[in-house]
């Protein structure tokens, strides 16, 4: 018994020096929370409030500003596949995908997603935060514009939508999003109504962030003074707490997402995005 005392004073004692205390844990699971309802509310992966939240505590966890937003965006990449893969599957289950919107978007993402991963590791840490948002910015102006708009375009072909798809893919992985900022909006405005434009959004979401976390994982293996535990520039114990709790609550959101009308989640959406665009360009 004292042995198996001392043990676990060791290795908590270990798990403190990294960072990993009880507190840390705990915001994390919070958030994961917070990310799932979300997810399935709004057909986003969570990474609009995943990367500005590590970013503020990863600091805190002993990860240097030079390294943080590289990993803050490589984690929330891999917290979406989890998170948009089951409200994906919960948004399936209600009937809300388009399947010629996933059918033509997904080579696309698939592109897209790793081309940003690279375009992030070329430009200056200091700017990404920046870039981040600017893009969440725009985002923001364009799905309140969209409120207003009652005339839709048709879907485009095959081809447009796969090029559609690669754009989505590049901004969504460069910010460390699962796209749903960006194909939600463009799915809506061609005609296809907002709760399946939410559950494609979900899908699309996951596969963009499996291929831009593979981005950050090679560009990152090489990188010599990342924190313990890490894959690449994935934080694994962040992708942990998060995902145990945000796969939970994708369930509850996909429900609301069913129940709630368009406008409102418009609203919710557009007022959501200028949130966080502000908070990015002014910290």
């Amino acid at each position: 018994m004292a042995s198996l005392a001392l043990y676990a004073q060791v290795n908590t004692e270990h798990l403190r020096m990294n960072g990993l205390n009880i507190e840390f844990i705990a915001e994390l699971m919070l958030l994961g929370s917070i990310v799932g309802v979300l997810a399935g509310l709004l057909g986003i992966g969570g990474g609009l409030i995943v990367v500005p939240a590590l970013l503020y505590l990863l600091p805190h966890a002993g990860i240097p500003d030079g390294l943080a937003m590289q990993i803050a965006l490589a984690t929330s990449l891999s917290t979406i596949i989890l998170t948009s893969g089951s409200s994906a599957l919960n948004h399936l289950r209600f009937g809300n995908i388009d399947i010629f919107a996933i059918k033509w978007l997904v080579p696309g993402v698939v592109c897209g997603g790793f081309i940003g991963a690279t375009l992030a590791e070329m430009i200056p840490a200091e700017y990404l935060p920046k870039v981040f948002g600017i893009i969440v910015l725009i985002l923001s102006v364009q799905m309140f514009r969209s409120i207003r708009i009652q005339t839709f375009k048709p879907m485009p072909g095959p081809v447009m939508t796969s090029l559609s798809g690669i754009l989505i893919g590049v901004i969504a992985s460069l910010a460390g999003i699962g796209g749903g900022a960006l194909s939600v909006p463009f799915l809506n405005r061609h005609g296809v109504e907002m709760r399946k434009s939410v559950g494609s959004s979900s899908v699309c979401g996951c596969i963009i962030a499996v291929s831009g976390m593979l981005g950050f994982i090679l560009h990152g293996v090489t990188v010599s003074d990342l924190p313990p535990y890490s894959l690449g520039y994935v934080y694994l114990p962040a992708l942990l707490f998060i995902s145990c709790t945000s796969i939970i609550l994708t369930k509850f959101g996909a429900k609301l997402a069913t129940e709630l009308p368009t406008p409102i989640l418009k609203k919710i959406f557009s007022v959501f995005l200028m949130f966080v665009s502000v908070h990015m360009l002014t910290r």
